[in-house]
């Protein structure tokens, strides 16, 4: 099973609003969310996930099949804004090598958060961090810190 993350281009952001109304449907089980009068989710600075800098919207593939997304904040921290898998490929590993993959892609400090009234996804990250991490509980979130270093000559960008 062949796991790629891509950076979503211009061209894409209609299958990331799409996959984040699955995202928001299973997370309304936590955050208690209520769609619109439109029937949809709506995602809180969708858009400047291809304005801002900072910001980038990354997809996930297994073997060729939309499996998944991540929002990701790449300024200091780096914060893993949203991260979301499809129900059919949770379990799988295929999280693990997602998170993985977009560790690796920004090196330096991350910040990964979860509701606490969500411990299946607290359970999740404890075991797909492969770094050194330090966990704290604030507002409500459990907080892990850890820093993603570059092997010596390597670059990444």
């Amino acid at each position: 099973m062949a796991v790629e993350v891509i950076e979503a281009s211009d061209e894409d952001r209609s299958v990331v609003r799409r996959l984040l109304q699955f995202y928001h449907y299973d997370f309304s089980a936590f955050d208690d969310a209520d769609v619109d009068s439109h029937g949809e989710f709506l995602h809180r600075y969708f858009d400047e996930y291809w304005t801002d800098s900072d910001r980038k919207a990354y997809l996930f593939r297994v073997d060729g099949a939309w499996a998944g997304l991540a929002l990701v904040f790449t300024g200091l921290p780096h914060d893993l804004a949203e991260f979301f898998v499809m129900r059919k490929y949770r379990r799988r590993g295929v999280g693990a090598e997602a998170a993985a993959q977009l560790f690796a892609r920004f090196p330096g400090d991350w910040t990964v958060r979860q509701q606490l009234s969500n411990p299946a996804a607290t359970t999740f990250w404890r075991k797909a961090i492969s770094y050194p991490y330090r966990e704290t509980v604030e507002n409500s979130e459990v907080v892990q810190r850890f820093t993603v270093c570059v092997p010596p000559g390597e670059t990444r960008g």
